[in-house]
């Protein structure tokens, strides 16, 4: 992550964070056929936006591929919570020590 995504990360909060991450989950992936789907996450200016990358929860072709999440159906609640712990956990892992 880049400093100014590690900064947004220790200034908002891990639990600010996630829930823009559920809400992000909610809009953009939840629904059966995504707007933009492939497209709808950016690379970069949100941490979550990057974690989403590397964690392969950025649109419903890598869920599917990487997660074994189908298409072509609105997630459950389940799977949406399972995604934003996916993030939490890579977020936890690459946020910057501190002092």
């Amino acid at each position: 992550m880049r400093r100014k995504e590690l900064d947004y990360l220790d200034s908002k909060g891990m639990e600010v964070v996630l829930q823009h991450a559920a809400d992000f989950i909610a809009r953009r992936l939840a629904p059966a056929s995504p707007a933009n789907d492939g497209k709808q996450t950016p690379w970069r200016n949100h941490p979550v936006f990057v974690a989403q990358h590397a964690t392969a929860t950025c649109c419903r072709g890598c869920l599917y591929k990487w997660h074994g999440i189908e298409k072509g159906r609105e997630l459950t609640q389940a799977e949406q919570q399972y995604i934003v712990n996916v993030i939490g956990a890579w977020l936890a892992e690459h946020r910057a020590p501190s002092d």
